[in-house]
C-alpha cells in the first residue's frame, strides 16, 4: 500500500523540549467530530473521549522522562485506561518511589527493555539472513507480558520450519508463542485504480497521502520505487519519490512540485472535521489511534505494541506499530494520528472494516529522521 501525507507544521520535539511541556500544551478543544468517531469505534462518551485524550497526551510526554528515572531497570510502558495512567515495568523496586512521584504507575517484572529488545533483535538477525517461514506471522516486545511474542498462522506450529524459527528463538531470551484461531495473514494494502481522494504512482497504484513535510509528503514504501512518478486526485502531476524502502521498512518521501503545496492536516473524510497536525509526540501502548485513508476514510483503534517485526509475503518489514485500527487496499500510507500527533504512515493488515482486523505503520518519527525532514505543523 501506499501513502500520501497532508502535511504537519514543525519539526519533531527534541526530547528535552518533551519532557518540560505542560500541561497547558493539552487543553486544546477537540477537532469537530473528533468525539463521534471516539464514540463510534472506541464506545466514549463527549467527555470521556476528551479526558483521554488529555490523559494520554500526558502519558505521551511523561514516558521519556519515566525511561530516564527507570535507568537500566526500565522494561517499557504503555497506557492503563482503567488506571487513566502510564504503567511503567521495571526490574528494581527502588525506582518506584521516583516513578509515582512523576505520575507513573510502577510494575515489578523480570526481564529489562534491554534484554527483550536483545531478544527481538536475534530474532530479527535470523529472519534477515533466512527468511522466517510464511507460518509466521510477525513478532514483537510486548511490555504487559514482558515477553516477545511471536505469532502464528492457524496450524503452523506442525510446520517444521516454523517449529525451528520459534525454537531458535526461544534460546534468544523470553518468548511466547500465540498461534492465530483464523487466518490473520498480514498484507500491505495499496491498490489498483478506483475512485476517490487518492494520490497515484506510475499510473496504476493507489496510495494515501500520510503528512506533509517540508518538500513533499511521507509514505509507505510498498507504493513506489525511488524514482516513480505521482500524480494526485485530478490527475496532475504531483512530483516523484525521492526516497523508498520495502521490505525491512516501509516509508518513503515524495518530493513535489508543479503548483502543489503543503498543509498541516489530515482528512477527516465528513466523518471528522479536517484535524490539525501540531506534532509527532509518540504515543504510548494502550493509547487510542486514528487513522486516515482514501478507502475506508477514518477509523480508530488503540495502539497494540510498538517496535513489531511483520512478515509480509514481500519479506520481513521491522519496527512497526501494532494497532486494532481497520484497513483495506488503498488506504496504505495513510495517517495514523493521535489528537494532533501524528504517529504514522499505514503499511499493512489483515481483515476489512466490515468485520475488523489490525492494521500496522511505520513511525513517522523514524521517516523524519532518516530523510532528515521535518512535518509540516500547525
Amino acid at each position: 500500500m501506499t501513502l500520501s501525507t497532508l502535511g504537519l507544521g514543525v519539526s519533531a520535539a527534541s526530547a528535552d523540549d518533551r519532557t518540560s511541556a505542560t500541561t497547558a500544551d493539552q487543553a486544546r478543544p477537540l477537532s469537530p467530530g473528533l468525539t463521534e468517531a471516539l464514540r463510534r469505534d472506541l464506545g466514549l462518551t463527549e467527555g470521556q473521549a476528551a479526558r483521554r485524550l488529555a490523559r494520554e497526551d500526558a502519558a505521551a510526554r511523561l514516558t521519556p522522562r519515566a525511561e530516564q528515572l527507570a535507568g537500566p531497570a526500565y522494561a517499557g510502558s504503555w497506557y492503563d485506561a482503567d488506571r487513566e495512567a502510564l504503567v511503567v515495568a521495571v526490574t528494581d523496586a527502588a525506582h518506584s518511589a521516583a516513578l509515582r512521584a512523576a505520575g507513573a504507575e510502577p510494575v515489578l517484572v523480570r526481564h529489562s527493555q534491554a534484554e527483550l529488545d536483545a531478544a527481538k533483535a536475534a530474532v530479527d538477525a535470523r529472519s534477515r539472513s533466512s527468511a522466517a517461514p510464511a507460518g509466521v506471522s510477525s513478532w514483537r516486545v510486548d511490555p504487559r507480558r514482558n515477553s516477545v511474542v511471536i505469532e502464528l498462522a492457524p496450524g503452523a506450529r506442525q510446520d517444521a520450519r516454523v517449529a525451528a524459527f520459534v525454537a531458535a528463538a526461544e534460546q534468544a531470551g523470553p518468548v511466547a508463542v500465540e498461534e492465530q484461531s483464523a487466518d490473520r495473514t498480514p498484507r500491505t494494502l495499496s491498490a489498483g485504480v478506483v475512485g476517490g481522494d487518492p494520490y497515484y504512482i506510475n499510473g496504476n497504484t493507489r496510495c494515501s497521502i500520510g503528512f506533509a513535510v517540508q518538500g513533499g509528503f511521507v509514505s509507505a514504501g510498498h507504493c513506489g520505487g525511488a524514482g516513480s512518478s505521482v500524480v494526485g486526485w485530478d490527475g496532475s502531476a504531483m512530483g516523484s519519490f525521492a526516497g523508498s524502502s520495502f521490505p525491512g521498512n516501509d516509508y518513503s518521501f515524495i518530493r513535489i512540485g508543479n503548483g502543489w503545496w503543503t498543509v498541516p492536516v489530515v482528512l477527516g473524510w465528513g466523518t471528522v472535521s479536517d484535524v490539525l497536525v501540531r506534532g509527532s509526540w509518540q504515543a504510548p501502548v494502550g493509547s487510542s489511534v486514528c487513522r486516515s485513508g482514501s478507502t475506508t476514510h477514518w477509523h480508530c483503534g488503540t495502539v497494540q505494541g510498538l517496535n513489531e517485526t511483520v512478515n509480509y509475503s514481500q519479506g520481513a518489514v521491522y519496527q512497526v506499530t501494532r494497532t486494532s485500527v481497520c484497513a483495506e487496499p488503498g488506504d496504505s500510507g495513510g495517517s495514523f494520528i493521535t489528537g494532533d500527533q501524528a504517529q504514522g504512515v499505514t503499511s499493512g493488515g489483515w481483515g476489512n472494516c466490515s468485520s475488523g482486523g489490525q492494521t500496522w505503520f511505520q513511525p513517522v518519527n523514524e521517516i523524519l529522521s532518516v530523510y532528515g525532514l521535518s512535518l509540516v505543523t500547525a
